[in-house]
């Protein structure tokens, strides 16, 4: 790798067209190299060239980020690991934690670069946040409420992996990554329950000692999404509501930081694919628990 990472996109859906594509043409440290779609008029007008055939595609690049569902991801990223291709994952990693922990151990034998694409663990208020948490002690608990309508119409109603999983598929990690990096490693889910809309209210054990709690759905007409995440103990209460930063400008971030792991040859990150394996372990554990 010269200055300048080389990286192509798998996938031109509406998450890909709307935030990865315009992210890779315009970060500096990024040569948008070219584009892998099902279908070529899909990846007409991002910026970078086309291409049919996958392998054609990794000849060219140095890295690949992925916008496409979980079971494609896992083995055309296994495909572009086994050619010592840098990957920014999106979640979940994998179909099942069976096929995360596969990926993270063709990964972690390739010594690349990985990456997992939890877009608000990028944003600065997440950031910030985070580091007010991680300063004091004596957390207690924490909750976190994430209600959308997304799957009642728009650009992912018709997605069909997350209309099968749900809530708990699609933004069950993000929710689950922030409890567990504000409060500590989640060791126990205590008591899952689902009931319609797709709403899920879940309790969850963490090693410090902590409790936590996640209600979610993507089935309830909310205009704005609800996000709201707090924790709270002896050093009072902290909270991070609402998306103030746009998932382009977080992106814009996780690629600062891809860029940074790649060209200083720094395999390991608090968010490379063993974060994604966790998260599948834990969204596991919940559905188990039901």
């Amino acid at each position: 790798m010269g200055d300048v990472l080389r990286v192509g996109l798998v996938g031109a859906g509406p998450w890909g067209r709307r935030v990865h594509a315009p992210g890779l043409a315009e970060h500096p440290g990024v040569e948008f190299a070219g584009v892998w779609a099902r279908r070529a008029e899909a990846a007409a007008g991002l910026g970078a060239p086309f291409f049919a055939d996958y392998p054609a595609l990794l000849s060219e690049v140095d890295a690949v980020a992925f916008a496409v569902p979980p079971a494609v991801q896992d083995a055309m990223a296994l495909q572009a690991v086994e050619l010592g291709k840098h990957v920014l994952l999106e979640k979940p990693v994998g179909t099942t934690p069976a096929d995360a922990e596969r990926l993270a151990g063709v990964i972690g034998d390739a010594g690349v670069v990985s990456l997992v694409n939890l877009v608000r663990r990028f944003a600065p208020e997440t950031v910030e946040w985070l580091d007010d948490i991680h300063r004091h002690g004596g957390w207690a608990g924490g909750s976190a409420r994430w209600l959308s309508g997304a799957l009642l119409g728009g650009d992912y109603a018709t997605s069909a992996w997350r209309v099968e999983g749900g809530a708990l598929a699609d933004i069950g990690p993000h929710v689950l990554d922030l409890l567990d990096a504000a409060l500590g490693p989640v060791d126990a889910v205590l008591s899952a329950h689902r009931r319609e809309p797709d709403l899920w209210h879940v309790v969850l054990g963490h090693a410090s000692g902590a409790t936590s709690t996640a209600s979610l759905s993507m089935r309830l007409p909310m205009r704005p999404t609800i996000t709201e995440v707090s924790v709270y103990g002896d050093a009072g209460y902290r909270e991070v509501v609402g998306r103030a930063t746009e998932a382009g400008t977080a992106f814009a971030a996780a690629l600062d930081l891809f860029t940074e792991l790649v060209r200083e040859g720094t395999p390991e990150h608090d968010l490379d694919v063993r974060r994604g394996l966790h998260l599948s372990r834990l969204v596991a554990a919940v559905l188990a628990a039901v």
